[in-house]
């Protein structure tokens, strides 16, 4: 280069006390420049100075032979690094550069201070950085809490008001609010009730869950109000009320009652100088996540006792200490005491499990020693065990719950030994609730429960319905109903969640899910477009329905949409026949289907979240969690009705009556029957609503993640059947 230009700056360093004139000498022909410390490749700093300088072309010398030229720099004072890239021109004329392959040439400037002193200013440097980010961090996180938390707090409010509008078709009250020392006026509708059509309605009204002083009030016959629809009564509410409590008859002396199928009719009451006292609830069952779980009735213990708690319940859980268990969940971990029943030292241990009090009793015959939970050929004799075991703490403790919940038949025992053993020993406060979520094990254990139980329950109201015939449940059902089970929103949080890559709630859910769907695309290999993606997360057995779920996948394809399946078979033969659907599908439609046939979690968020449709086909699904999952993440369920399926999923075109009386609106699409029909008429509507009317999509994204399918609303619904229970 025959003219030649140097663009040179400085950085400058926290000491320096002096000007510095630094002759450098630049070679050429060698890479690394001569006479300078070894350079800071990729060091960006702030350009203090900066300016060009020709080259001094008669100044030439000869070093190890070859050609130098060189230039004096003046260093200012301050300066730590020289930073220079070369030109054939002055700046802004200059056309070519060597800058060093974009990362500029660099030198540290001779320093006139100890080493040991810069390096440990630099040091302090790097800590101040790290503390300030750290700091961020914080702030970040603790932002983020603050409104997790209180995104939970309005919606448990919300849905509090959504229980109590729940009954309003029947039985309200004016003011809604109900106020301690004022008059309310109560409003029954009986057109839905056994009183339909009778002549007369009969108020009975009572507070503080029929314990108050004054309870009951006398009889109040019932007139017309203004609408007509329904008749109303007024009733004083005394100062001491934290609760209404109402039945209706046909007559002043009684007759036929309507009592809410026995669980009466309660409006809270607010401003009052007594607060209702809390119940303590006892659960005994042999699963608990994360701790010891097979299956969902581990979740629905730890889940429903976790809500119930924070409705500020006590609640304490008894467990078998097994030697399985994942003991790092167990928190405050410590000996408890020790008891002897039916010739078994039995060892108390006590600890914390997501904020639960648990108690844990070791049987000293080895009999939960043995590596599983279940699967040994005496299961019910270390349940039996277990379950008595469990009782006798409960009373040497002397302990006296309101309420003791069995769940299955492997904690079903409890119900009659309590009945047979206890309820007249120093136990006879509680009331026994039992639950039924698997009806495929132990029918004969469970019919004992029912008959010994005070409440029994099951996943789903329209599962109740559908087993209301089997043998162990049929003569119970004045005391049989079924409750909802609902989702862990801590693990199921698109604001929270580690495994999609934009956080996101149902004010931005159209760009959260926008982001999920292209992450999903590109990890799995899928075309990257704007079409509807149907998600299928399921295990593969003939009761999730997998002929419908083929065809479903066809029928998708044929809509030039995307399928995404996630799943397992227990049966070899499934399994296979599923491996080979997906090698069809990879020569025919490589880009839009992907059959995962295995268990991915990280990979089933993503999918709930990238998916515009989940769909959910099962022959039977006693209550079903992934159609709420999915709500929960903003896809729109497609489901079979059946189960907790017809429960939770309104069609968007036939259930607006039906929605109206849970106070929703409709969230997805059903469909009748179990062949190619019924799926294709809720997916055809489905993809076509995603092609045509793209804003109504959104908008409907929006709604299903704003309703609450959490543990909320369960929690309520399980303190009122204790309450009815301890009636």
């Amino acid at each position: 280069i025959c003219n030649a230009y140097l663009l040179a700056s400085y950085t400058r360093p926290l000491f320096f006390s002096m000007l510095k004139q630094l002759q450098l000498i630049i070679s050429v022909a060698v890479e690394v420049p001569l006479n300078l410390k070894v350079p800071l490749r990729g060091y960006k700093s702030s350009a203090l100075y900066k300016w060009y300088i020709m080259w001094h072309r008669s100044q030439t010398s000869r070093y190890f032979f070859k050609e130098l030229i060189w230039s004096p720099v003046v260093v200012p004072k301050g300066a730590l690094v020289l930073d220079w890239v070369f030109a054939d021109g002055p700046p802004q004329q200059a056309i070519v550069y060597d800058n060093n392959n974009l990362q500029d040439f660099h030198a540290i400037v001779p320093k006139s201070i100890p080493a040991e002193l810069y390096w440990v200013e630099e040091e302090q440097k790097i800590y101040r950085k790290l503390k300030e980010e750290r700091h961020l961090r914080e702030e970040t996180a603790r932002a983020k809490a603050e409104k997790t938390a209180s995104m939970k707090a309005l919606t448990k409010e919300r849905t509090l008001r959504t229980f109590l509008l729940s009954q309003k078709h029947i039985v309200y009250t004016d003011p809604l609010d109900v106020q301690a020392g004022k008059t309310v006026t109560v409003f029954y509708n009986p057109a839905n009730t056994v009183l339909n059509g009778k002549p007369e309605i009969w108020l009975r009204c009572s507070f503080n869950r029929w314990t108050h002083h004054m309870s009951p009030l006398p009889p109040q016959k019932m007139f017309p109000s203004e609408n007509g629809s329904h008749l109303k009564a007024n009733v004083k509410v005394p100062l001491d009320a934290y609760m209404m409590d109402f039945v209706f008859s046909e007559k002043e002396d009684g007759g036929v009652f309507d009592n809410k199928n026995g669980m009466d009719y309660h409006v809270p009451v607010f401003g009052g100088i007594v607060k209702e006292p809390p119940m303590h609830i006892v659960h005994i069952a042999v699963e608990m996540a994360p701790i010891a779980k097979v299956g969902g009735l581990g979740d629905v213990v730890t889940s429903l006792s976790r809500a119930v708690q924070d409705l500020n319940q006590n609640v304490d859980i008894i467990l078998p200490k097994y030697d399985c268990w994942k003991f790092n969940n167990v928190k405050d971990f410590q000996f408890h005491k020790s008891y002897s029943w039916g010739g078994t030292q039995i060892k108390v241990w006590f600890g914390k499990v997501e904020g639960l009090s648990v108690y844990f009793l070791e049987p000293q015959n080895g009999f939960f020693s043995v590596g599983c939970i279940y699967g040994r050929g005496n299961d019910g004799e270390r349940f039996g065990l277990f379950c008595h075991a469990a009782l006798e703490f409960l009373l040497q403790s002397g302990f006296h719950p309101d309420i003791i919940h069995c769940h299955d038949w492997s904690s079903a025992p409890v119900a009659w030994l309590y009945k047979e053993h206890y309820r007249h020993y120093g136990l006879n406060k509680a009331r026994v609730v039992f639950t039924i979520h698997n009806l495929e094990f132990g029918a004969n254990l469970i019919g004992k429960a029912m008959l010994n139980s005070d409440k029994a329950t099951t996943v789903s109201p329209t599962y109740s319905q559908e087993v209301s015939g089997n043998p162990a449940i049929a003569p119970y059902l004045f005391k049989f109903r079924g409750i909802l089970n609902g989702i862990d929103q801590d693990i199921w949080d698109p604001y929270n969640d580690k495994f999609i890559p934009l956080s996101y709630t149902s004010e931005n859910v159209i760009e959260g899910k926008r982001a999920a769907k292209e992450a999903l695309q590109q990890r799995l290999g899928l075309k990257k477009a704007d079409q509807p993606l149907v998600g299928i997360i399921t295990r593969l057995t003939h009761q999730k329905g997998i002929g419908l779920i083929k065809h479903a996948i066809w029928r998708t394809l044929d809509h030039n949409g995307q399928v995404v399946l996630l799943g397992s078979a227990p049966d070899p033969r499934i399994q296979n026949d599923f491996v080979n659907l997906a090698n069809q599908l990879h020569s025919s439609h490589n880009d839009r289907a992907r059959l995962c046939l295995t268990y991915d979690e990280p990979l089933s968020h993503m999918i709930y979240a990238g998916a515009d449709f989940i769909l959910v086909p099962s022959i039977f699904e006693p209550c079903g969690l992934t159609q709420l999952i999915a709500m929960r993440y903003g896809s729109i369920p497609i489901v079979r009705k059946t189960g907790g399926l017809y429960d939770t999923v309104f069609d968007v075109d036939h259930d607006k009556e039906r929605a109206q009386v849970y106070c929703l609106e409709p969230n997805g699409f059903n469909f009748d029957g179990a062949d190619a029909a019924g799926v294709d008429y809720a997916l055809n509507r489905a993809i076509s609503a995603w092609y045509n009317g793209r804003e109504w999509f959104n908008s409907l994204c929006k709604r299903v993640m704003e309703q609450d399918w959490s543990w909320n609303r369960p929690a309520l619904d399980y303190l009122e059947l204790y309450r009815a229970a301890r009636k």
